[in-house]
């Protein structure tokens, strides 16, 4: 049996103490929740792919510096 649940939830306030890298938090409905994937052949494949060419090691300098260029470390000050 399938449920299809409609909410409207107001907040006025919230208080959030503490959250961690693996913290839930939720508001609403509590059940289960079910993944859903779905694969699709939009290229009209009909076999396997071919199997990846070995081209070789990176060079050392592609990964010694950032991709993107980043902003030094800047300190505020008291006003």
């Amino acid at each position: 049996m399938n449920y299809y649940i409609q909410q409207s939830i107001h907040i006025n306030f919230i208080k959030i103490s503490g959250i961690t890298n693996s913290s839930v938090f939720q508001i609403g409905s509590a059940g289960i929740i079910k993944p859903v994937a779905h694969l699709y052949n939009t290229g009209g494949f009909t076999g396997p792919a071919p199997t990846a060419k070995k081209v070789g090691q990176l060079p050392p300098t592609s990964v010694s510096a950032p991709a993107v260029p980043l902003q030094a470390p800047v300190r505020m000050t008291e006003k």
